[in-house]
């Protein structure tokens, strides 16, 4: 059985109000050299991504959620590319970090 990491996401077209469903999303971990991509997926019909990082690189320290909105968005989107960087201070804790998102703006936070 796989073990997955405490980390989960969700996109909400504040537009529409309906989820981004299908928004590539790339989660990275800083070491030494920069940043190292972890896990990559898409966003499911209810516009979230669960159970899709390895549990043994899921640790103290910095990590970012890279967002591919263009392609969701369209091809005049403002913001292509969302960037949320965050500090895991417990990796026992879950971490749920939800994108709202529009074509002019996007807002975030720590879930639960």
């Amino acid at each position: 059985m796989t073990e997955y990491a405490s980390i989960s996401t969700h996109i909400l077209d504040t537009v529409s109000g309906e989820p981004a469903r299908g928004v590539y999303v790339r989660l990275e971990r800083r070491d030494a050299d920069g940043w190292a991509q972890i896990a990559e997926g898409r966003t499911d019909d209810d516009g979230r991504l669960r159970e899709w990082a390895p549990v043994n690189a899921w640790q103290v320290g910095g990590f970012r959620l890279v967002f591919y909105v263009e392609p969701y968005l369209g091809g005049n989107a403002f913001f292509p590319e969302i960037t949320i960087a965050f500090h895991v201070h417990d990796p026992h804790r879950h971490y749920h970090v939800p994108l709202l998102l529009s074509p002019y703006g996007y807002t975030t936070y720590r879930g639960s």
